[in-house]
């Protein structure tokens, strides 16, 4: 399974569009958690589920707590795909 760094964005800027009820608009690769969408431990945590459920990936507590933009969360994800 090949994928790029667009198909991750859209694929998390759809989870947090529906989770956070924003724009999907609004969410760029710049964007915050925290500061820009208001999302909490819990919406984070939920985003977390969701990459490792739908990328097969493996989020650590420690890995999750420096994930701190949407673009922060793509590179995360695209660096640990299995090749």
């Amino acid at each position: 399974m090949s994928l790029d760094q667009d198909q991750v964005m859209a694929k998390v800027r759809e989870h947090l569009a529906a989770e956070l009820e924003v724009s999907a608009d609004e969410i760029g690769p710049n964007t915050r958690f925290r500061e820009d969408l208001d999302a909490d431990s819990l919406d984070l945590y939920e985003l977390v589920m969701e990459l490792e459920d739908t990328y097969g990936v493996s989020v650590s507590e420690e890995d999750a707590a420096k994930i701190e933009t949407v673009g922060d969360a793509v590179d995360f994800v695209l660096q640990r795909l299995p090749a």
